[in-house]
């Protein structure tokens, strides 16, 4: 019964050592897609696949950090999911509330809320922030936690504090549209200062962005992957890493 395990620990130490440093991604995005049709399969509630999904967020972070990767951005919560029935949604923002517990208490991790923290529960937004806070000095992988996150709502949210800005400036709506640029607008995504994502990686067979990171996206790398999140293996990730290695990026070129 062990062999099967010993050929899949020689099989990935082969991955690891495939890999060169310098092709590693600096910024991954996660879409941990596929808790509930986990729970499904397994005959379990669906909130025993959002924990599932939630242990592995700990163990692909760690996977992340034993590679290098600087900085992870996860699409935990979109706007769309607020909308889910209350019987579901409630234990899952329980599940995401000892989620970014277990980040914090890691002391190493630097958090950062990214989504719109006002539409969230009130309780949930006062976490994030106290969150983003505590661990805003730590210099060890830095994790996007995309909760209450839509692409298009980041846009209008980045716009609208824009041309807030340059109206407490005193600049005319002329001048405003004459500077307008890309670079600007970058400037006030719920991501700036951040290098964007060199690779996305999508699980659970789905192959769509749902919203994910429209902006910073538009020269990634994309991998879709059929594990759902839940059984998202080491093995799938570095294979992920060898798949974006071996691609040549053009940026539109």
């Amino acid at each position: 019964m062990r062999f099967p395990g010993v050929v899949y620990a020689y099989y990935e130490r082969r991955l690891r050592r495939s890999l060169v440093k310098d092709r590693i991604p600096e910024h991954i995005g996660v879409m941990v897609d596929g808790n509930r049709r986990w729970a499904k399969l397994a005959g379990a509630p669906t909130s025993d696949g959002h924990q599932a999904g939630a242990d592995k967020i700990l163990e692909f972070l760690g996977w992340c950090e034993e590679l290098g990767v600087r900085v992870v951005t996860l699409y935990m919560l979109s706007t769309d999911n607020l909308n889910r029935d209350p019987d579901e949604l409630e234990p899952l923002l329980g599940i995401i509330a000892n989620t970014l517990d277990r980040l914090g208490e890691k002391g190493d991790l630097r958090v950062q809320p990214v989504g719109a923290l006002d539409i969230l529960p009130h309780e949930l937004t006062c976490q994030l922030e106290r969150l983003g806070e505590s661990t805003a000095a730590a210099s060890g992988l830095h994790v996007n936690v995309a909760i209450g996150y839509g692409g298009r709502r980041e846009i209008v949210d980045a716009v609208k504090e824009l041309l807030r800005d340059a109206q407490a400036q005193g600049k005319p709506i002329e001048e405003i549209t004459a500077e307008l640029s890309d670079a600007q607008i970058s400037e006030y995504l719920y991501t700036r200062g951040q290098p964007d994502p060199e690779l996305v990686i999508r699980t659970s067979g789905e192959q769509r962005l749902s919203g994910f990171l429209m902006w910073q996206s538009a020269y990634s790398e994309f991998y879709f992957c059929e594990a759902l999140w839940p059984d998202f293996r080491r093995v799938d990730f570095l294979r992920a890493l060898r798949d974006y290695a071996s691609r040549q990026r053009r940026f539109g070129s």
